[in-house]
Formats: C-alpha cells, structure tokens, sequence
C-alpha cells in the first residue's frame, strides 16, 4: 500500500467547508492514471486534480471524479491555482497557460478587494437538443413537469464537459429537488453520460442572475457537485445564444449550494466574437487541510 498527499481546498468560496471541495495532488508525475483513478475514489470529492509538469504550457492538470476521468473541471482548476498561487508560484506573473484534455487555456490572477481570484477560459461551447420525455426528465430529479420554464429551450451544453440545462420557474422547487442518478442515462438518451444542471432566475442574493444545482451522472460515482465551474459556464453561453441574442457580451454571478450547505458564488463572462461565444469564470478558493490518503 502506497500513500500520498492531498490537499483538501474549497472553491468559490473563501469561507472553508463552503463552496465545492477539491483534492489537490501536487507534483503528480510519478502517478499513473489508475493510481489517480484510485486516489480519487479514495477522497471522494466530486473532483481531485493531479498537477503535472508540462512540456506545452506551465503545467498539465488531470482530473478525476470517484468514477473517471474527465476532460476540464472548472472548481479543481480555479482551486488548484489559487493554490500553487497563493504558495509562491508563477511569482509575479499574472497571466499563465495550463494544459488539459480539451486543448491549452489560458489562466489569469487577479486580486478583488484584496482577494485572489482566478479567472479561467473554457473551452468552445457546444449546444445539442434534448429530445426527451419531459415528464420523466422532471420526475428523474424529484419534480414535476409544471415546475419546469418550457418557455426557455432544455438543451445540453458543453464547454469542456456536457450537462443538461433545465430551467426552473420558482426558487422553491429547488429546496425539494431530490435526483435519481440511476434514471439519468435512460431519461439522456442522447447524451447518457451527461449530467443535469437545474437552473432558475430567481435568486437567495440579489447580486446574482441565476440560481442552479447539479446533479451528477451516475458513472461519475457522485450525486450531487455543490458549486460548478464548466456548467456555470456553459449558463453564460447559453444566455447569449437562447436569452438574448442582441447582446454582444455579459457578465453575471451564479450562485450554487445554498441548498445543500455549500453557499458558493461563480463570476461568469461571456464575450460574443464572430464565430463563437468566448466563456470565462472566475472565483477564489481557501485551503481546508491536508489529508493522507493511501492507495494502490
């Protein structure tokens, strides 16, 4: 039996054991990717990030879920550079590049009201129809087809990992939300390995825009993920392309977690260009403790 170190942080919060936790394995070279699978089926957070060095940018993230691999994670990229930032690297640079499984992206620190904040681009955003029985879909996350705003398009969305945007008439509904993972591939036909991303204009914090939650898909091996960076994301995107087509850009906060105990904040930017749709987020994150974690 082997044994390693993780840093447990949280992100978008700067309050420890709110926002999203993160396991953080620096220097992770000297891992291979079954022995990341396992070291993130032991945390057990939705995420845990192994750095690596990088022959292609100023360093290489790989992230895992209890369950697989996935390509970007947007809280374990904000919380393992808050990390490495706040402990002395990259010095005084505020612009660096990190390499993942969608490409090289650019990353940016910032300081807000004396606060580090790093601001992360996604990758290109991708929207799919969901075709779906409606009923079943409000059913697989403990509601009923009412509750839903089928006056806004329930679409799939991707800006680096696919989930399915639902949106919700009332606040209220979310409080009684209550997901059934295991239904997920059968309700996703399209897309069986996607997530379901809830979300409503109706907010706790009248700085935000939108109010969502998240809920995994069952291969991942997680139920729910409290505060989400790719999926708050693909909102901003979504915004600009279904809610308001005129506008050439847009800058929000989401909120996530309340419901759960996680009270966490995602700052959103999206930047139409001629083409595409630029997707930025940014936020802060705070170290909890360092756990050992043993492994094979």
């Amino acid at each position: 039996m082997n044994s390693v170190n993780v840093l447990h942080y949280d992100a978008f919060s700067s309050v420890p054991n709110k926002g999203n936790p993160i396991g953080i394995v620096l220097n992770a070279d000297f891992l291979t990717e079954d022995e990341m699978q396992n070291i993130a089926f032991k945390v057990g957070f939705n995420e845990t990030v192994f750095v690596l060095n990088s022959e292609k940018a100023d360093l290489r993230l790989k992230y895992f879920t209890p369950g697989h691999e996935i390509n970007l994670c947007g809280h374990a990229t904000i919380g393992s550079l808050y990390c490495l930032k706040s402990n002395g690297m990259f010095e005084d640079r505020n612009l660096i590049q990190i390499e993942t499984n969608v490409g090289i992206l650019p990353i940016k620190f910032d300081q807000m009201n004396d606060q580090l904040s790093i601001e992360m681009k996604q990758d290109r955003p991708q929207f799919t129809s969901f075709n779906g029985d409606i009923d079943k879909l409000a059913k697989s996350i403990g509601l009923v087809k009412e509750e839903l705003d089928l006056d806004k398009p329930i679409v799939y969305g991707s800006t680096g990992t696919w989930t399915l945007l639902v949106p919700i008439k009332k606040l209220s509904s979310f409080n009684h939300m209550i997901p059934n993972n295991q239904q997920f591939p059968d309700v996703l036909a399209e897309n069986v390995r996607s997530s379901i991303h809830p979300i409503c204009f109706e907010t706790y914090d009248n700085r935000a825009l939108m109010h969502a939650r998240h809920f995994s898909s069952p291969y991942s091996g997680t139920i729910e993920d409290p505060v989400t960076g790719t999926a708050s994301g693909v909102m901003g995107a979504y915004y600009l392309l279904y809610l308001n087509q005129n506008l050439n850009s847009v800058e929000f906060i989401v909120e996530q977690g309340q419901e759960i105990g996680r009270d966490g904040r995602v700052h959103v930017k999206a930047i139409r260009s001629e083409e595409d749709i630029d997707i930025f987020i940014s936020g802060t994150a705070i170290f909890v403790q360092e756990l050992k974690i043993e492994y094979v």
